[in-house]
């Protein structure tokens, strides 16, 4: 997708409150792609991407400026937990594992996208076989039918929750998982033995996206599939490497303690930096992935990284902690606020919720406090205060009642948090 860097911030701003440097540095990391990709092939392949790592506390908003980023240009995207690796010999996921999972999520991306563009020929095929499947469905209960009346119902969606009995394929359960490359030995002989097929009884929607599926799964070539998919994970491929300071010895900290994590930081290296990692797709290069790395780095800091590691995160970002104007822009801005959140899921009960301006301002101070005064957790105490906010209405709203709007004003708010309330007017007295 050609945005500019100041399109993708704008991108960005309709989900994420502030951290502008954030935005900044990953909207023109994903630019220099764009502009990579226009070069000559020589030259292309000299220029790598410049990884970012982002230093800052919870709930700031670092997973989803990179999640946000990928969904924007349909990049293959992964984020994982580099506390789940270990060190080569030692209990635990080995690094290569992250190269595979990003590979899968391609091959989903390339699949889906190709199954869209055959839908239109695929579908006739299926129609035919889930009208077969009424029909039968009908005649065993002894009800007279017509074909062209259940495939105009059918397309009129009339039928959606009807019972039916379908053939489908039987997946093939994994018998045994090998360690490494993560070989399933229940999928090394597909496609020695004839695939089983088994009835199942579903809904004629479920039956539907399973036929769409295997019909699907005939026409689409997979050898073109990998090959896109290993492509794009190679070109296109984002890796978010949260809880990075877990892996990063505290200086003057235990020599037992910090081998292994340090172990695991030289295990990374190699991905990062550029090496060829054997997926059961093909080959695939990581030297063209965008990593970025993130965490709290509350007991440890960046320059304790092992000076290779450090060398492949050149840019480098603070972000900021959230202030009381910053939870009250995250309650009513962004395309998916949280009042916008609760509004929506509440109003399938029948419940119209109305935040007052002046409720928000309570709700984000309260949300604020709360943080000062215990772990600050950032955007996600948000939920917190909201979830104990709305418990009464949320428990009785049945959906047996009119369309019913419910003003959430301050006082409203002040009501719900009295004790939460002294707690805070306490704190001024302990020293």
């Amino acid at each position: 997708m050609n945005l500019t860097p100041r399109e993708v911030v704008e991108e960005l701003d309709k989900y994420i409150i502030g951290q502008a440097k954030a935005k900044r540095a990953v909207a023109i990391a994903l630019r220099n792609r764009y502009r990579r990709s226009k070069l000559p092939k020589e030259m292309r392949e000299e220029i790598t991407p410049k990884n970012i790592i982002m230093r800052g506390p919870t709930g700031v908003g670092k997973t989803e400026i990179a999640r946000r980023l990928a969904k924007l240009v349909n990049a293959p995207f992964i984020k994982i937990e580099a506390t789940k690796y270990t060190e080569v010999g030692y209990v635990g996921r080995d690094v290569e594992s992250m190269i595979r999972d990003l590979v899968e999520v391609a091959v989903r991306l390339v699949k889906d996208e190709q199954v869209h563009e055959i839908e239109s020929k695929v579908r006739p095929i299926v129609e035919d076989k889930l009208v077969d499947a009424i029909c039968d469905a009908r005649r065993a209960k002894n009800i007279q039918v017509d074909k062209t009346d259940v495939m105009n119902d059918l397309r009129a969606g009339k039928l959606e929750d009807e019972q039916i009995e379908v053939l489908v394929k039987e997946e093939a359960k994994p018998m045994l998982a090998v360690g490494g490359p993560d070989i399933s030995l229940g999928s090394m002989f597909d496609g020695l033995l004839p695939q089983r097929k088994k009835k199942k009884h579903l809904s004629v929607a479920r039956g539907r996206e399973i036929l769409m599926a295997e019909e699907a799964d005939k026409i689409i070539d997979k050898d073109n599939v990998y090959a896109e998919a290993i492509r794009r994970t190679e070109e296109e491929g984002i890796i978010f490497i949260d809880e990075i300071d877990k892996i990063i010895g505290k200086a003057g900290g235990s020599v037992n303690q910090d081998v292994s994590r340090e172990g695991v930081q030289r295990d990374i290296l190699p991905i990062v930096e550029g090496c060829t990692v054997a997926t059961k797709y093909g080959n695939v290069k990581t030297d063209f992935i965008l990593f970025i790395a993130s965490g709290a780095f509350h007991v440890s800091k960046i320059e304790d990284m092992i000076p290779e590691l450090q060398g492949r995160f050149p840019i480098r970002v603070d972000l900021d902690s959230l202030t009381k104007e910053d939870f009250k822009k995250i309650l009513s801005e962004p395309k998916n606020s949280v009042t916008k959140q609760y509004s929506s899921i509440l109003k399938v009960d029948n419940i119209d919720l109305d935040f007052t301006d002046d409720a928000l301002d309570e709700i984000a101070e309260m949300a604020y406090n709360e943080n000062e005064t215990s772990e600050n957790i950032g955007a996600r105490r948000l939920h917190t205060v909201m979830e104990s906010l709305l418990e009464d209405i949320s428990f009785n709203a049945s959906g047996d009642h009119p369309m019913m709007k419910v003003k959430i004003d301050r006082k409203y708010v002040q009501n719900a948090f009295k004790e939460s309330k002294k707690k805070f007017d306490l704190k001024k007295y302990i020293l």
